[in-house]
């Protein structure tokens, strides 16, 4: 069986890096973190979303537990811009390669700072997006980092 394209560029960039990883396809779309939690059957926490965001005029991806929100204010701050706002679907595509919804960290997007909220560490795996709404990848919270050349910060709402 051959993957979509987007969904065989991850997985050759998971071969090409040696990666401890597992990319697999779901019977339903799991365009969210509670759906991709529910088909997984895992913790929300332990899904990533990778979100895109416009910082001055420089995209920066950030890679966020499923169960926590992004403060703009802090991308901002670790991107040294003095804003931050959620990238368009059409810039999403134009940073990633992939559509919103099915949005991979790897392999990461050339000249894109890629900020990976530290919470992610304490879980033992994570699950990722693998190129499209019905695919994903399992791996290691420091495969993650070491996969996406991220840096560990601090970039979520604080929880109520």
């Amino acid at each position: 069986m051959a993957w979509p394209d987007p969904v065989e560029r991850v997985a050759v960039f998971l071969r090409a890096a040696g990666a401890e990883a597992r990319l697999e396809e779901f019977e339903s779309a799991t365009p969210s973190a509670q759906a991709a939690a529910d088909a997984i059957g895992c913790a929300l926490e332990q899904i990533v979303k990778s979100l895109v965001f416009v910082c001055g005029t420089e995209p920066v991806l950030a890679l966020l537990p499923g169960d926590r929100r992004a403060d703009p204010a802090k991308i901002a701050l670790v991107a040294e811009a003095s804003d931050a706002r959620v990238a368009r679907p059409a810039e999403v595509i134009e940073v990633t390669g992939f559509v919103p919804g099915g949005v991979s960290p790897v392999p990461p997007p050339p000249d894109t700072l890629v900020l990976i909220e530290q919470t992610i560490i304490s879980s033992p795996v994570v699950w990722i997006g693998g190129g499209s709404d019905r695919h994903m990848a399992m791996l290691s919270p420091h495969e993650l980092v070491r996969l996406s050349g991220g840096s560990l910060v601090d970039i979520a709402q604080e929880s109520a």
